[in-house]
């Protein structure tokens, strides 16, 4: 069947828009143009097309932790919101550090995601240890113990040294626990006027500062989870200053909030690293604009609103982020000017597919039909009853934005369809 996506518009440089038809078939693009045709008409009605977004930080929380969400539910949230590859975290339970384990996964995955879900295994036995997996037996497309750091060097540098050996990445949560003293939010004025335990920003660069040392050494792409502090900004421009392969993400999150946007014990404001101080915030706005900062990670991390009514000090930390990313994006930073439509799509698509190898689609003919379409014209107040993720812990519930995706399609196929509300498979 020929499936057209009719009167829709892409990005030719910057902000300009170029309108379009795109024929469907098998699963790929075969024809671009005006005036198409074919068995199955959609009517976009001058929505913007955009390769499937990708996202390379989200937690399924499947298998160990379904209450919170699950392969199916969490793929379902990133279809709806225009992602068509994610790859997800291993702080799962079991953790799938063998062979056997990361099978039992990609089975999971198998049978309930709507979109491409590529695993990351983890560096070490159970996240904690500092006995290394064999990556030749446990084989993934990176490596990473997101939600702890690896606390010792000698550790990290012995992953280093055979993560390079079979070219995959290290990708690091970076954080000192020596550093920590039990801190639930940034280490600030707002803590201080909560009276809650803080976190430094130096629990998070002096990692980041040895792991580039160890990186320069052994020659291996290392990736670092969520910046947030200035001076983390700082090591990983030295770092590639220096010709280090090192890379980096940023949470939507962190760009658009500081400590000053907490209004209270909410712990909806609760994530690991913490929103941090104003200066921190455009510290990484600027590397974000100088590439310093390379692409848009989520951090997705769904919990259920029992364990996020109990305040900082007792409740998990993490939002969830997959469906309303770009929205936000778009509305804070795109429609103001501080940034390009382009620029945006390239650093939540195709720079992330590009640095992991990861499937990626574009806007060409023979490309596969992995594709997002969004409405920069009509807004959207975010409802938490709205959400296909089993979690609606966020901070931005409320907030009224532009950009929420309409019509997501993998491999041709449609998975996510709002006028329908609903998700296909």
């Amino acid at each position: 069947m020929k499936i057209i996506l009719k009167n829709g518009q892409r990005i030719v440089q910057g902000n300009e828009l170029e309108k379009i038809d795109i024929a469907i078939e098998n699963g790929k693009i075969t024809q671009i143009g005006k005036n198409i045709s074919g068995d199955q008409e959609i009517d976009l009605k001058g929505k913007l097309v955009t390769p499937g977004l990708v996202d390379v930080h989200v937690h399924f929380r499947e298998p160990g932790f379904t209450d919170k969400e699950t392969i199916r539910t969490g793929t379902q949230a990133a279809a709806r919101g225009g992602y068509t590859t994610v790859c997800a975290m291993p702080n799962t339970n079991p953790i799938p550090d063998t062979k056997e384990k990361m099978a039992a996964v990609r089975s999971l995955i198998d049978r309930d995601a709507c979109i491409n879900v590529e695993p990351y295994a983890p560096i070490t036995y159970g996240l904690t240890s500092e006995e290394l997996v064999r990556m030749n037996e446990v084989e993934a497309f990176a490596y990473t113990n997101d939600g702890v750091g690896v606390q010792d060097a000698g550790t990290m540098f012995l992953a280093m040294v055979q993560a390079a050996k079979y070219n995959r990445p290290i990708v690091a949560h970076t954080e000192d626990n020596s550093l920590l003293f039990d801190g639930v939010m940034h280490e600030g004025f707002k803590s201080k006027e909560l009276g809650l335990p803080g976190i430094m920003g130096i629990v998070e660069s002096s990692q980041i500062a040895r792991d580039i040392h160890l990186a320069k050494e052994t020659g291996v792409h290392y990736h670092v989870c969520h910046v947030s502090a200035k001076d983390s900004v700082a090591a990983i421009r030295s770092g590639k200053m220096q010709g280090v392969n090192v890379t980096a993400e940023v949470s939507p999150h962190h760009l658009l909030l500081n400590e000053g946007h907490i209004p209270s014990d909410d712990a909806n404001y609760k994530m690991n690293p913490p929103l941090r101080s104003e200066e921190d915030q455009r510290a990484l706005l600027e590397g974000f604009l100088d590439g310093t900062i390379d692409i848009i990670a989520t951090d997705h991390a769904p919990h259920t609103e029992d364990e996020k009514s109990g305040g900082f000090m007792n409740a998990p930390f993490g939002i969830v982020g997959l469906e309303t990313a770009f929205a936000l994006l778009y509305t804070q930073f795109v429609k103001p000017g501080v940034f390009s439509l382009e620029f945006l799509i390239d650093r939540m698509s195709k720079i992330p597919a590009r640095l992991f190898q990861l499937r990626q689609a574009e806007l060409r003919v023979g490309s596969v039909a992995d594709l997002a379409v969004f409405d920069l014209d009509t807004p959207y107040t975010i409802a938490k009853e709205d959400y296909r993720s089993k979690s609606s812990n966020t901070p931005f519930n409320g907030k009224t934005v532009y950009g929420m995706c309409a019509l997501t399609l993998y491999n041709g196929a449609i998975v996510w369809n709002n006028e329908k509300d609903e998700v296909e498979k």
